[in-house]
């Protein structure tokens, strides 16, 4: 299943970046494509999906209501829970990144608006869209797009790259 869940995550990623930056975050479940096809042939229709026997397990991903933007998503995310046929999710969200060394000069106090500032005032911060998914098992997938390479082949993946929004997601499931 971590084959499938890879796939889901680069297919989202590659969807939000054909609509372009400036996006607002988005949450997906993610179903198992042959369950789909079977408990909701009609939706599976529409969507174009077809579970064929014998064919390697595939995720569908599943759109869900819109991110409040006056939500920070930690505490968007805590409100979650899945039903059972969800196998996992994903999120993908915009950030602005610093290189490890301009934590030293981050300021040690200020309001979450405040340090926004700071950091997008940087000039060697960069933009990034993040896509994370999880599993119910705790199997993890990260993709990652900066701005300033916008291409498919420049996008990084790997299962560790944001831990703590992958373990976020995971106690969705909790």
């Amino acid at each position: 299943m971590t084959v499938a869940l890879t796939q889901a995550v680069v297919e989202i990623e590659r969807h939000v970046a054909a609509l372009g930056w400036d996006q607002p975050a988005r949450l997906y479940a993610l179903v198992d494509t042959a369950a789909l096809v079977r408990s909701e042939p009609q939706l599976a229709k529409e969507l174009g999906l077809a579970a064929e026997e014998g064919t390697p397990s595939t995720l569908t991903p599943v759109e869900q209501d819109e991110i409040p933007v006056e939500t920070p998503v930690d505490e968007f995310l805590a409100g979650i829970a899945w039903p059972d046929p969800v196998l996992g999710c994903a999120i993908v969200l915009e950030r602005l990144m610093l290189p490890p060394a301009a934590e030293a000069e981050m300021p040690a106090s200020g309001s979450d608006e405040e340090i926004a500032a700071w950091v997008a005032a940087r000039p060697d911060r960069q933009e990034v869209r993040i896509a994370v998914g999880v599993l119910r098992d705790g199997s993890r997938e990260s993709v990652l797009r900066l701005r300033e390479k916008d291409t498919d082949t420049e996008v990084l993946s790997g299962s560790d790259l944001v831990p703590g929004l992958a373990e976020a997601l995971r106690a969705t499931f909790a």
